[in-house]
């Protein structure tokens, strides 16, 4: 796995070179130009918080906004502190296929991984 440099995060977000990749894939099958992926987090889950990632064409007050090799990803002003030095990444095994999420703000998870604490 390749992470962008420190200089392309957004509120301390890093996308992986596999993810940046994925994402773009996805929306070249939505046919559409004018989506971000939308990166947050929200209550909820068996540990507290769970992640949210979604194509989102909406821009609120306060997002942060950053490029990925052509993939725009947006941060509300809320989740990004819970986000800070995160790595998203996509994986594709015979064991699993999906996004991953490494947060080192995270104290713990459940044993799904949906949530964190």
């Amino acid at each position: 796995m390749t992470v962008q440099d420190e200089t392309t995060t957004t509120g301390g977000i890093l996308l992986s070179d596999e993810a940046a990749a994925k994402v773009k894939t996805l929306l070249e099958q939505e046919g559409r130009d004018d989506l971000a992926l939308r990166v947050a987090v929200q209550p909820g889950g068996c540990s507290g918080m769970r992640y949210q990632l979604f194509f989102d064409e909406r821009s609120l007050d306060g997002d942060v906004v950053a490029d990925f090799n052509g993939v725009s990803v947006v941060t509300d002003r809320m989740s990004s502190p819970y986000l800070s030095g995160a790595t998203i990444d996509f994986v594709d095994t015979i064991e699993k296929q999906g996004f991953t999420i490494d947060n080192p703000n995270a104290a713990g998870s459940c044993a799904c991984g949906d949530s964190f604490h």
